[in-house]
């Protein structure tokens, strides 16, 4: 397969080792799955990166597929000829040979036992910590992703719409879910973003709910959360329906006060705005209405190559939002024996010069009686 060149990842790395330079690092070894991914267009499973001093390495146990169009031309790949071997103590004694002095990796998600293992691989380096670098390299999102996204929303608000001209009343909770990620791969997507939740009757409203064989009643609320997975980049949406007839009062009421809550946050997203400040503009509509005991400890978090990304919107939250980050937006409610709402959105942030916050899943939030 011929190789690719791959700019955008290129810049990405260029960036991530001017930073650990700074720092006093002059190799990286990057671990977690979707930094690799980020960094080069790419991840097979168990693959680690090492950045410099050289060369960028791939260390892989076994030789990648390289993904659509091939490996980019200026990242080289080590394969492990022992079976079983570890692709990070390779990596670390890899950067020892290329007389390396420090190394950054990723603390947070190496076990101490594999911390140890590098230590022990190359004792003359000296392991620093990456911290969550990337990650935070990660928050902004370029056009390309933010493209990817925007597919992505389009496939999940494809999947829920179809699923909602179907007939509901009596299929489980677990087969509506199936079906759903079976239309979000029909439409294109390379499989749900997370497991798919669909909750009905009192399991409604719940964050996570996992699907159970309790089977969709008239008068039910019926929430969903679902997300579509497009080129490695994920989306989430949620929506709250009554089933088979007019809402009652109670219904009315409960959707009324979750979505006025979304709404506030979704209006409080603008860059520059404190993350703390987008989870108060809902919380305190849920808090006054008497539910503050029972909320979600966020309103919302960033997405992107994970489902749960930063920045964290929560109520000791640091940090300011910037344009071009993608978050969710998704207060809830649940009573206990009867049931909730849940209403959730990805948006990007943007000025309010360029129109405000982009909405990018568009299915009505209007509560509608299937």
């Amino acid at each position: 397969m011929a190789p690719s060149t791959s700019e955008p990842h290129t810049v990405r790395r260029s960036r991530l080792r001017a930073h650990c330079a700074g720092a006093g690092s002059d190799a990286v070894l990057v671990s977690r799955p979707a930094n690799i991914r980020y960094l080069t267009g790419y991840a097979p499973a168990g693959s680690v990166l090492l950045l410099g001093p050289g060369e960028d390495v791939l260390v892989h146990l076994g030789e990648p597929d390289g993904g659509e169009g091939g490996l980019p031309e200026e990242l080289r790949v080590h394969t492990l000829a022992v079976p079983g071997g570890d692709p990070a103590v390779a990596a670390a004694s890899l950067a020892a040979a290329a007389r390396a002095q420090a190394l950054a990796v990723e603390e947070h998600h190496l076990t101490v036992a594999r911390h140890r293992a590098l230590g022990s691989a190359a004792p003359a380096l000296r392991l620093a910590d990456l911290g969550r670098a990337v990650e935070q390299q990660r928050l902004v999102k370029d056009d390309e992703e933010i493209s990817c996204l925007r597919i992505a929303a389009e496939i999940a608000d494809q999947a829920l719409g179809e699923l909602l001209e179907s007939i509901l009343v009596g299929r489980t909770e677990r087969h509506l879910a199936l079906e759903l990620e079976r239309r979000l791969v029909d439409h294109g997507a390379e499989g749900p973003a997370f497991p798919t939740s669909v909750g009905t009757g009192p399991n409604s409203g719940r964050a996570g709910h996992v699907p159970t064989d309790r089977r969709v009643e008239e008068g039910d609320f019926l929430s969903i959360g679902l997300g579509a997975r497009y080129r490695g980049y994920r989306c989430e949406i949620g929506r709250t329906f009554v089933i088979g007839s007019v809402p009652d009062t109670w219904q009315i009421e409960l959707y009324d006060l979750v979505f006025a809550a979304q709404r506030a946050g979704r209006e409080a997203l603008t860059p520059g705005a404190e993350y703390r400040d987008v989870d108060r503009a809902a919380r305190q509509i849920l808090t006054a209405a008497g539910y503050g005991d029972d909320l979600a400890p966020w309103t919302g978090h960033g997405v992107g190559l994970e489902i749960d990304e930063d920045p964290k919107l929560a109520p000791a939250a640091m940090g300011k939002l910037d344009a071009c980050v993608p978050v969710t937006v998704e207060p809830g409610v649940h009573l206990p024996g009867r049931g909730g709402v849940r209403i959730d959105d990805t948006l990007v942030v943007r000025p309010a010069a360029d129109g405000g916050p982009e909405l990018l899943t568009i299915t009505t939030k209007e509560l509608l009686a299937l």
